[in-house]
């Protein structure tokens, strides 16, 4: 989903900021695929910096995305130094520009930013060993523990309804029942999947609203590669990729990790029979993410853990099929169908989840009794 750069290249954009010495060398960085990310070489200390476009197609009101991530920092960095930690190292930190701002709009409208590189540690695209993923937990979890006092009202909703699962839900039976392409006759068995467990759409909306739970600062896509964990100890380092945090649930960032972590195959896996939830990787990252918040959520938001991860397997799920209906509009494909390999990889999650609901739900509540 990323674009070219119109107005300047990434070294011209490197000089409106107050990196320390002169820039060496600017060069493509990471695996994202939705912002523009260059490493920055300069001969000064630190030597290394980040430096991002922010993707203006993905997030429409760049400035806002910046205006949240300035103050969650902010926030952060204040609650790590006050309990002995190293903000410079455990969470991300803005290099200002050269007029003191925290970001630089190019001439062309787009909207950049720099950040401190932090050294030492790597990001994995891939869960090597069940560590990793308890260490991504203890790192989400206490993401969620250090903000716990934050107004999450305050930020802005950087993309509207992102988790209102029953609004997807609306979305797709509108595009079942246009249908654009004349693929649904091909798909009823897996339309039918989602269309007859509404309940999974409407439950956290009906919590929300009746306020039995709260509405938390939740970082919205914690996926594994978006925790840094240390190359010497193995632990979990820093919290990154922060330009989808906003308001929202404490269970859907719980569960979307479930999601993706816990599988036991890839996204777009066509064998089904490789596909299942993983009762062993959902415990080490529970065990993980209670360690992290350590007491900060509501007994009903630990109760709702296991609906997390069923919640947003299922939005995921329905999100790949409704894209497959429309013509792969949104997410990116490498074959034909495969928006439909990813849906029914989904599918067979909450159905495999709906299997083990009974031991999810102990795991559950055998380790929030430990923490």
């Amino acid at each position: 989903m990323s674009r070219s750069l119109d107005a300047e290249n990434p070294r011209d954009l490197a000089g409106h900021f107050a990196f320390p010495g002169v820039v060496v060398d600017v060069e493509r960085y990471g695996s994202g695929h939705i912002n523009d990310t260059y490493r920055v070489r300069t001969d000064g200390e630190p030597s290394f910096h980040i430096l991002q476009r922010i993707n203006s197609a993905v997030f429409p009101r760049p400035i806002e995305v910046m205006e949240n991530f300035v103050s969650v920092t902010n926030h952060l960095a204040r609650v790590i130094e006050q309990s002995g930690g190293d903000p410079r190292r455990e969470t991300l930190q803005l290099v200002p520009t050269c007029e003191g701002k925290p970001f630089h709009v190019d001439a062309a409208g787009e909207v950049w930013r720099a950040t401190q590189y932090i050294r030492g540690a790597r990001t994995y695209d891939l869960c090597e060993n069940p560590e990793h993923f308890y260490q991504s937990g203890v790192a989400f979890g206490t993401f969620q523990q250090r903000l716990a006092d934050y107004p999450a009202h305050d930020l802005h909703e950087t993309i509207p309804a992102f988790h209102d699962t029953n609004a997807r839900l609306a979305a797709f039976r509108q595009v079942v029942e246009e249908d654009p392409l004349g693929r649904a006759e091909g798909v009823r068995e897996e339309i039918d999947f989602f269309l007859s467990r509404p309940e999974v759409a409407t439950r956290f909306g009906e919590l929300e609203e009746a306020g039995e739970v709260p509405l938390r600062v939740t970082h919205n896509d914690t996926k594994l590669n978006n925790v840094m964990i240390d190359d010497a100890t193995g632990r979990a380092v820093c919290v990154i990729d922060l330009d989808t945090v906003m308001p929202g649930l404490a269970m859907n960032d719980f569960g979307d990790s479930i999601r993706f972590g816990a599988s036991t195959a890839e996204e777009d896996e066509p064998d089904l029979s490789k596909v299942s939830c993983s009762m062993e990787l959902f415990a080490r990252f529970t065990e993980g993410f209670l360690t992290g918040t350590a007491g900060s959520l509501t007994p009903r938001e630990v109760a709702e853990l296991p609906h997390g991860a069923k919640v947003m397997t299922y939005e995921c799920g329905m999100r790949f099929l409704g894209d497959y209906l429309a013509g792969d509009t949104y997410f990116k494909i490498a074959r034909p169908r495969h928006n439909l390999d990813r849906a029914r990889t989904q599918m067979t999650l909450v159905a495999d989840m709906e299997r083990k609901w009974d031991e999810m739900g102990e795991i559950v509540d055998t380790l929030s009794r430990k923490n």
